[in-house]
């Protein structure tokens, strides 16, 4: 139940606009940062353990205090799973990218492009413009909405709180850049493995929520090696099949260049798609939500029996 109003929090309400405790973890992050850096993964592995395991350890703490208080932990739990979602945001970004590229509105939408990822966005026009919004749309379908959704179902607080650390990390520090190439390889490896599963489990749910999951594996299990992502090419490669597009291509991240292979068979992402795709993660939003509360619920009857 607390997953379940978590996740109706989320899609109601979306990310709070000031005092968020993702935001709060990332500033936390960055001081911890700037005290521990050197170029090297011994650093890095140090800074991902100590604020991962921090994180979670709390979840833990917070579950063994609420769990003989059902209404007590039902509001905990939802209250994590709201903190930790991005679906409702990462919707509201595709109507923001949707309305620009409608309104040919191409400078805006170049600069809006880095609510959604670190892609370099100074020469794209429209069209790959619409291809980086479906393919981030499509990654962070799974990393935002799907894996903690499963991890909290598993695990719930911790697996929650924990998950959402490790993935915020990877985003600020999980990158091949000169930087960070060593200090953030074990948030990027974390993460990686965080999302094996989920990823695999947010393709299966696309093609279960576009109709077509016969295309979609087929597609998912035929290209997603060609992408060098082991979480984001499965779920580009099920977004491509199930929309019926081709997506990948040689990306620019400033710094380098990441050549990512090519997905589907269809046409490549033209405007009217960007809309297409955040229709489809709603879908598969909901779906994962209820998966998710399956586990959940199936983890307390087993624990129970044992």
């Amino acid at each position: 139940m607390g997953l379940l109003l978590g996740f109706a929090a989320d899609r109601v309400l979306g990310d709070p606009r000031r005092f968020h405790p993702v935001a709060g973890f990332g500033q936390a992050a960055s001081r911890v940062e700037s005290r521990w850096y050197a170029d090297s993964r011994a650093a890095g592995t140090a800074y991902t353990v100590a604020l991962v395991g921090t994180t979670a350890v709390a979840g833990v703490v917070v579950e063994r205090l609420t769990r003989n208080r059902p209404i007590v932990h039902t509001l905990v739990t939802a209250a994590a799973t709201w903190t930790v979602l991005g679906a409702r945001s990462l919707d509201r970004e595709a109507e923001v990218m949707a309305g620009l590229l409608e309104d040919k509105d191409i400078p805006a939408a170049r600069d809006r492009l880095s609510h959604l990822c670190a892609r370099d966005a100074t020469n794209l026009e429209a069209d790959e413009l619409a291809r980086a919004t479906v393919e981030s749309i499509a990654e962070n379908t799974s990393d935002a909405c799907v894996a903690p959704l499963l991890w909290g179902g598993v695990l719930g607080v911790p697996g929650l709180l924990g998950y959402r650390a490790a993935n915020t990390l990877d985003a600020m520090v999980g990158y091949k850049s000169e930087k960070y190439l060593n200090f953030g390889w074990a948030s990027a490896r974390l993460d990686d493995v965080l999302n094996l599963l989920p990823a695999r489990v947010c393709a299966v749910l696309t093609g279960l929520a576009a109709g077509r999951p016969r295309q979609t594996i087929q597609i998912w299990q035929r290209d997603a090696p060609r992408h060098p992502s082991p979480n984001a090419g499965p779920v580009e490669a099920a977004f491509a099949g199930a929309l019926d597009l081709t997506l990948g291509g040689t990306n620019s991240y400033g710094s380098y260049q990441e050549d990512r292979g090519t997905l589907g068979d269809g046409p490549t992402p033209a405007v009217a798609d960007v809309r297409r795709t955040a229709a489809l993660a709603k879908r598969v939003g909901v779906v994962a939500a209820g998966v998710a509360a399956i586990l959940a619920v199936a983890g307390r009857k087993g624990t129970r029996w044992g």
